[in-house]
């Protein structure tokens, strides 16, 4: 699998790069923003970004030129700020997973796999029809009586999930044991905010809230 990793530590960016490279990556490094948005149309599964970049493209600019450009590849962001912050930020902007600096390179292996292992479960060959809407799960592309539905990474697999699970009630650990993986740690209203977008964006969706539980797309 390919992967472009962002990142201006010149020192830790060779590490990085041979530990990937060693478990059978295709691994290109970018030191700045600048150099790695001249490839954002490339077909990669997954960017490794830092978020503070030297010059004037940080690791935000980055994912949000990648959702512009409707890129299916997974993103995981890492930051020495603020982890919260950064985190939802990440989060609201689509990332897949987050790691704060300082981290091993053997941690950020096992996130890498998790992701990609995450990524390939939503990429089965598979139409849904569900009310008005067109589901392409390949082609991650949803068509309404109105047109084209444009959903973050995010929003896609979460509606990916219940779709492939109709009338299962799941709690909002489990939703985010599924969507965000088991190494996601912070409050589990993400799944709240999450499902609020979704339901703006496909209002004949019907999932039931379960108060005090989670949800069930019926």
């Amino acid at each position: 699998m390919k992967i472009y990793y962002v990142e201006d530590e010149q020192d830790l960016a060779g590490i990085i790069k041979k530990y990937l490279m060693r478990e059978g990556f295709d691994v290109t490094v970018f030191f700045d923003g600048e150099s790695a948005m001249e490839h954002i149309e490339d077909e990669v599964d997954l960017w490794i970004l830092d978020i503070m970049l030297t010059g004037d493209v940080s690791g935000y600019d980055i994912i949000k030129a990648l959702k512009a450009n409707e890129s299916d590849a997974a993103v995981i962001f890492t930051s020495a700020r603020d982890q919260d912050l950064d985190k939802i930020m990440g989060l609201e902007l689509g990332s897949d997973d987050y790691l704060a600096k300082p981290y091993s390179p053997r941690e950020l292996i096992l996130r890498v796999k998790a992701v990609l292992k995450r990524q390939s479960h939503f990429q089965v060959s598979e139409i849904v029809h569900y009310d008005q809407y067109e589901i392409n799960i390949t082609k991650r592309e949803i068509k309404a009586n109105d047109g084209m539905i444009d959903l973050t990474n995010k929003e896609f697999e979460l509606l990916s999930f219940f779709i492939k699970n109709p009338n299962k009630a799941f709690s909002r650990e489990d939703i985010l044991k599924h969507v965000w993986g088991d190494n996601y740690y912070g409050s589990d209203r993400v799944v709240d905010d999450l499902l609020r977008r979704l339901r703006h964006k496909m209002p004949e969706l019907k999932i039931e809230t379960i108060y005090g539980y989670g949800y069930r797309l019926l």
